[in-house]
């Protein structure tokens, strides 16, 4: 029944992908229960307004200009859609799981808290920073979700379509669970287990989002796939996570255009000159640009973001000290996007199954650099380069913590399957790797062209469709 009270628990933000976004307002709320706009305020998910969401991109792509605060709320939002569809068939395998309320606040709060951990440049940062500790954005998020938002969490009681249940509440840890990539066995209830899947998966509250949003804002495509088709289609079946033959055709086309997005945005050539600029200033600028290991500095970090560094590299140029001045003029040239690097070579290899990757040069950027540089003429050998592979996955394989997620419904044989048997998707490769040479200049471009051709081979195409 409706009441004039839903108003005043309840307000809504208009976002450009998804529309209207309802979440529960702090003034809707009494005593000790918190709102999920009180979470959405803190300072760890507010900082997510400076950091990009297309990490080197942006500079690039004028118009994507987004940052991983809107992608993480309209994570949470599809949190929501996905439950309200999915919650009764995971009922109907895990008749042990909590309360409908329970389950969507928990992945509600886990689509907004996922990239709480992204430091300056997102994933870039990841490899060039966190690595370094034994981090990854996403283990550090954990430790924030638990130490620093753990006392909030557990305070939540609704969300704008459900309610948990009296003696119900939720457990920091499980959201740290579901926002961490698996990488062992969890002993974690079957239910949640199974929920794993709606961050770690195939088709993700996390991946849905970003494609939409980064192909709408770099205005890549308006409406890359159809979202609701997907949705209507998926259910939990005793294997996991399941698509309707019906909605293969809309899975496959997200696949598709995910993939386009790696080959035409996330690794546009420019993209990756930036990337490669940016690697050696971060080598060389580790020591100023943070103080250590962030998890002794969370205070620091939760005032690190893209804003802050440009910000401060931007003033090195003008420092005393003599190391700093002198990497503050190297940034300098990278604000002013005066790439160092120019493509000059570029080929696209596409793996299908039973085609390994690793048995090619092209599987790690020495192995390619070194056979490379043999084949060079020897005048050009010592030629200041950079070797770039960009790999995307376009299917998992059959092995690895991620495997075996997503599962099909074959309609004409009433039952369930690996997608990999069905032919529609075996069409899609496995993988590919764009193999790319950048040089300070064009002047040997033809040579190095030569080059990349002859490291090919005769006989590369039994592994790859150039």
């Amino acid at each position: 029944m409706f009441t004039l009270g839903e108003f005043q628990h309840e307000a809504i933000c208009h976002d450009a992908v998804h529309g209207y976004l309802p979440f529960i307002a702090a003034g809707g709320v009494a005593g000790s229960e918190i709102a999920e706009q009180t979470i959405i305020d803190h300072p760890w998910v507010q900082r997510l307004r400076q950091i990009h969401q297309l990490q080197t991109a942006w500079w690039v792509f004028p118009s994507a200009e987004h940052t991983r605060f809107q992608h993480v709320l309209g994570a949470m939002h599809l949190g929501s859609l996905a439950i309200d569809r999915l919650y009764a068939s995971l009922a109907q395998v895990c008749p042990e799981v909590p309360s409908r309320g329970y389950v969507e606040s928990l992945v509600r709060l886990a689509g907004l808290l996922h990239d709480v951990g992204h430091g300056p440049f997102g994933h870039f940062f990841d490899d060039h920073y966190l690595r370094h500790f034994g981090l990854t954005h996403e283990t550090l998020g954990a430790q924030i979700i638990i130490d620093e938002l753990g006392d909030l969490i557990r305070g939540v009681r609704r969300n704008p379509f459900s309610v948990l249940e009296p003696g119900e509440q939720l457990d920091p840890a499980q959201i740290a669970l579901l926002i961490t990539r698996p990488t062992t066995t969890s002993d974690a209830p079957r239910w949640l287990q199974m929920l794993r899947s709606l961050f770690s998966g195939l088709y993700t509250i996390d991946n849905m989002d970003f494609v939409l949003r980064d192909a709408f804002m770099s205005g890549f495509n308006g409406r890359a796939f159809d979202l609701a088709r997907l949705l209507h289609y998926s259910f939990f079946s005793e294997q996991g996570l399941t698509v309707h033959q019906r909605g293969l055709s809309a899975l496959v086309r997200f696949i598709g255009v995910r993939a386009e997005l790696f080959r035409s945005l996330y690794f546009h050539r420019t993209v990756r000159s930036i990337d490669l600029t940016l690697a050696e200033l971060f080598a060389d600028s580790k020591h100023f640009i943070f103080p250590g290991d962030p998890r002794e500095h969370l205070d620091a970090y939760q005032r690190f973001t893209e804003w802050s560094l440009l910000v401060d590299v931007s003033r090195w140029s003008a420092s005393t000290q003599g190391e700093q001045r002198e990497l503050g003029a190297r940034w300098d040239r990278l604000l002013r996007r005066d790439m160092v690097w120019k493509m000059a070579a570029e080929r696209t290899l596409f793996f299908n199954s039973g085609a390994s990757e690793t048995g090619t040069v092209f599987s790690r950027e020495d192995y390619f650099a070194t056979a490379f540089r043999d084949q060079l003429p020897s005048e050009l050998r010592s030629l200041p380069l950079r070797f770039d592979l960009a790999r995307h996955v376009h299917r998992p394989g059959s092995r690895g913590p991620t495997a075996g997620l997503n599962f099909l419904y074959d309609d004409a044989r009433g039952r369930i399957q690996p997608l990999s048997d069905h032919e529609l998707f075996r069409q899609i490769p496995m993988a590919y790797r764009i193999c790319r040479v950048y040089a300070e200049s064009h002047e040997h471009d033809d040579v190095l062209n030569r080059t990349l051709d002859q490291l090919l081979g005769p006989g590369s195409d039994s592994l790859t469709n150039m």
